[in-house]
């Protein structure tokens, strides 16, 4: 009878630390909570938000359900068959060298020079609200599978990536106007880490646009990519950089070249413009002189016109030494 009352007295002092003392739980302001009842957890009606960045066969393949969330506050109620799964929904930051699996100070991936670069920097993300059932139950780390399916996308748009205003610039210098180049090409373009140095944001854009599924897949959304460096080997480096330094004379060469030529031609615009300024002035008067004898001889005459050439040459026998006559 003792060992009866003393089981009893146990049981209701089990009852009343896991209901009295562990059945209440709170949920702090950068906290969700989910119940699980015997494992399963208790859900909601409702789809998932449309914008979830899904194709819809991937639709089909992730079409995880909803859950009833447990907002910040409390104390909550939780029976003893039931268990709570807290998250925090704070943003955090994460270096893309993180992996559980390995230590590592770089992620090296393969432009299309194949050259092979390191590439750093952090992604900012946290764990989506309306997906928490993906990342509670659907994966056993959502973060390592994140990590990896970035850094796939990363190598692959490194590994193609083809600078836009590179191209623009190509084709611009095919097109002549007035026989002369519009534009000089920078000759540093097409090198591949150079066209990703130069356009890191569009990178970073690239990427965050490319990860927008991850909350319907994994439950993590990506806040922002943050590709801070592109760093070849010190070898590669050296060389690209005297690539660079020799690409970079030849396009001041040429430019130099280009002005001089330029300045030339305006030179010799300027020179032929000012030879015949010249020879219209030296012909002018001519020109004025026969308009004047024309209209002597249509109004007076041939007798007015030698008279007008004899006065005309009485103020040269003036200055003249001798005058040489001709017997007719």
């Amino acid at each position: 009878m003792g060992s009866i009352l003393a089981f009893l007295f146990g049981l209701m002092l089990y009852v009343v630390f896991k209901v009295g003392v562990r059945g209440f739980f709170t949920v702090k302001p950068n906290e969700r909570a989910v119940k699980t009842s015997f494992g399963r957890a208790k859900r909601r009606p409702g789809a998932p938000a449309e914008d979830s960045g899904l194709s819809d066969d991937e639709r089909r393949r992730y079409d995880y359900p909803q859950l009833e969330v447990i907002g910040p506050g409390g104390p909550y109620l939780k029976m003893p068959w039931e268990d709570v799964h807290k998250v925090s929904v704070a943003t955090e930051a994460v270096d893309i060298v993180w992996d559980p699996t390995k230590k590592q100070g770089t992620i090296e991936a393969v432009t299309k020079d194949n050259l092979t670069t390191g590439v750093n920097g952090q992604l900012r993300y946290r764990v989506s609200e309306n997906n928490l059932y993906p990342y509670l139950f659907g994966v056993l780390s959502p973060l390592e599978h994140v990590m990896g399916f970035f850094i796939s996308v990363l190598r692959e748009r490194i590994a193609n990536f083809v600078d836009p205003k590179g191209a623009s610039l190509l084709a611009e210098a095919a097109e002549l106007e007035g026989g002369e180049s519009r534009s000089s090409v920078d000759l540093s373009e097409g090198v591949s880490i150079n066209d990703l140095r130069k356009n890191l944001p569009l990178l970073n854009e690239y990427m965050e646009q490319q990860c927008r599924g991850t909350a319907g897949r994994y439950g993590i959304e990506l806040d922002a990519a943050l590709i801070t460096e592109i760093d070849p080997p010190p070898e590669v480096d050296h060389a690209l950089s005297a690539i660079n330094s020799t690409r970079n004379q030849v396009a001041a060469d040429i430019s130099t070249a280009r002005a001089e030529a330029e300045q030339q031609i305006t030179m010799s615009e300027r020179a032929v413009e000012i030879a015949q300024n010249n020879a219209e002035a030296e012909v002018a008067p001519l020109r004025e002189l026969a308009n004047i004898l024309t209209r002597i001889k249509s109004v007076g005459g041939a007798n007015a016109l030698k008279t007008y050439l004899r006065n005309m040459r009485v103020p040269l026998f003036g200055r003249a030494d001798r005058v040489v006559m001709e017997a007719e």
